[in-house]
């Protein structure tokens, strides 16, 4: 017997739900097919994948067959989302994941110029931090990604796109943003000061010594500069957040503080739109980021 996805899913389903009348029920089978299923997969391996009758724990093998099923079951659902919708569109379909900074700046004027271009294309957007752009890039779940830091990919064209330098990211009546002289390294470590994922990529080893301190850490851009814009917080961004950051908020370089956030632009080398892919990462690459 070969084992099918819809197997796995199956088995996912009754794993989640814990019982097989629900699990019956997202399905949209009978709870008898469901179970059948199950012995099928259970025969197939010839172990069993549940501890005791009810379906409500996983055996030692079960566990590891889960983990596996369910990430072959999600890359199928998007593998099938993503041939719909390509044969939808009417001139195919562009994936663009970007870290939220970059996309700000480019999904705008990319949008005008690829629609204009290529009438009825389709254009999948999203904005994700620089393991998941990575991740969609390598899964084959985005053609083009803008992502921080250089990370060889099989299969993936990586071309510098800019550099821009890291500086305080604060309420604009922040008194290291308001006050007469730049300020320190030293001086966040005297303040309130937020953790993100890029301050990773700060080599300076005063800097190391800020980061032990803070106990606070967020991933999330939008709600970093929320944070941020209440006056009692701070945090190190690129520069290039000073060009969307609401007027609540400012950036200020940081006297001691060289780093500079090196951004790369990933394209898949075998895109389906091959067209449409050159197109695209050659408008991003034609853009001014300083």
């Amino acid at each position: 017997m070969t084992i099918k996805v819809e197997m796995l899913r199956c088995f996912c389903t009754v794993a989640q739900t814990g019982n097989l009348g629900e699990a019956a029920d997202r399905l949209g089978r009978t709870q008898s097919a469901v179970s059948m299923t199950l012995k099928q997969l259970e025969d197939h391996l010839g172990k069993r994948l549940f501890e005791g009758e009810r379906k409500n724990h996983l055996s030692p093998l079960g566990k590891q067959v889960f983990d596996l099923a369910l990430k072959q079951v999600r890359e199928f659902d998007q593998t099938v989302q993503n041939i719909e919708a390509a044969a939808e569109a009417e001139h195919g379909l562009i994936r663009i994941v970007s870290v939220p900074s970059v996309g700000a700046l480019v999904f705008p004027p990319l949008l005008d110029h690829m629609t204009s271009r290529f009438p009825g294309l389709k254009i999948e957007l999203r904005d994700a931090d620089t393991q998941q752009v990575l991740d969609a890039i390598a899964g084959d779940k985005a053609d083009i990604g803008i992502a921080s830091g250089h990370h060889p990919l099989n299969g993936v064209r990586i071309v510098p796109l800019f550099e821009d330098r890291f500086g305080l990211v604060a309420a604009s009546d922040h008194p290291l943003i308001t006050r007469a002289e730049p300020p320190e390294v030293s001086d966040l470590t005297a303040t309130r000061f937020v953790r993100n994922a890029l301050c990773d990529f700060i080599q300076s080893p005063q800097f190391t010594h800020v980061l032990e301190h803070s106990e606070i850490s967020i991933h999330n851009t939008h709600s970093l500069i929320t944070m941020v814009r209440t006056g009692q917080w701070a945090t190190v961004l690129p520069q290039t957040v000073a060009r969307f950051i609401p007027d609540s908020a400012a950036f200020r370089l940081i006297s001691d503080l060289p780093d500079k956030r090196q951004v790369y632009l990933y394209v898949r080398e075998r895109s389906r739109f091959k067209t449409l892919t050159d197109a695209c990462s050659s408008f991003i690459l034609s853009r001014k980021f300083d």
